[in-house]
C-alpha cells in the first residue's frame, strides 16, 4: 500500500536531508502498520525528532456503489484516511519546529469515475483534513497533500477504471512531495501540473481565513490553482 518517508536534518529548505528513512508495511528502514496506532506511536519513538514526513501510503477498494460491502469501505477508511490523520497526528511531537508533514489524496477528488466512490469520498476527506490541520499546527509546521492523477506504473492494474486519463511517472509525483515538503507553499505553473497540492495558513491572514490553497496536479485536470 505504498511507503512514506521521514526526513532528518538538515531540511526544511535548508539543503538536502542528511538522512531519509524509508518506511514500509513490510519492508523499508522501519516498518508500520498505518492502521494501528501502537504500530505508529513505536514507530516515531524509535526514530526520535526529525523534520519532514512525506506519506504515499493508504488502500481504497473499487467496486460499484450498490455493492461495496462494509468492509470495502472500512479498508479505505481505516487505512488511506485514518491512517494518515493518525500518522499527522502521531508525527506532530518529533516534528522539528518548521518541519512538514505531506499527505497523498487522488485526482478522484475531482474527477469521479465508475467504481470510484470510495476513492473519491476519501480523497476528498483527506484534502479537508489537511484544510483544517493547517489551521492548528503549532510551532510553524506545515502541511500539504499531493493530489496526483494515476501513476504511469500502475496502469497495467488501473487503465481499465482511468478511460481518457493520462498518466504520470511516480519519480515526478515524489518530486512533487519533496517540493512541497522543503517549500510548503502554494505551487504554480509547471509545479501544479507535475504534482503539487498544499494548504498553508498564510501569515497576513487570520486564523479564521486559515484554509490556504489547492493546487491541481497530473494530466487529468487542466492545472493551476484554486483560491
Amino acid at each position: 500500500a505504498g511507503t512514506f518517508e521521514v526526513m532528518g536534518t538538515p531540511y526544511c529548505g535548508k539543503g538536502e536531508p542528511s538522512q531519509v528513512i524509508r518506511v514500509g508495511h513490510r519492508r523499508g528502514d522501519a516498518t508500520v502498520d498505518m492502521t494501528d496506532g501502537a504500530s505508529i506511536a513505536a514507530l516515531f519513538a524509535g526514530i526520535g525528532r526529525f523534520d519532514a514526513l512525506v506519506v504515499a501510503s493508504g488502500s481504497v477498494a473499487f467496486n460499484a456503489l450498490t455493492e461495496m460491502t462494509d468492509e470495502q469501505w472500512q479498508l479505505g477508511l481505516q487505512s488511506k484516511l485514518m491512517g494518515q490523520i493518525n500518522l499527522t497526528r502521531a508525527a506532530i511531537p518529533y516534528l522539528n519546529d518548521n518541519g512538514s508533514i505531506t499527505l497523498i489524496s487522488g485526482i478522484l477528488s475531482e474527477e469521479p469515475i465508475n467504481w470510484g466512490v470510495s476513492a473519491t469520498t476519501i480523497n476528498g476527506a483527506i484534502e479537508h483534513f489537511v484544510k483544517g490541520a493547517a489551521c492548528e499546527l503549532p510551532r510553524g509546521l506545515r502541511i500539504n497533500v499531493v493530489s496526483p492523477t494515476v501513476l504511469e506504473e500502475s496502469m497495467s492494474k488501473y487503465a481499465d477504471f482511468f478511460p481518457g486519463f493520462v498518466p504520470v511517472p511516480a519519480a515526478r509525483v515524489a518530486q512533487a512531495a519533496a517540493g512541497g515538503a522543503e517549500r510548503g507553499r502554494r505551487q504554480r505553473g509547471e509545479a501544479a501540473a507535475s504534482g503539487a497540492a498544499g494548504w498553508r495558513r498564510p501569515a497576513a491572514e487570520p486564523a479564521r481565513h486559515c484554509g490556504g490553497w489547492r493546487c491541481a496536479c497530473g494530466s487529468g485536470l487542466a492545472g493551476g490553482c484554486e483560491g
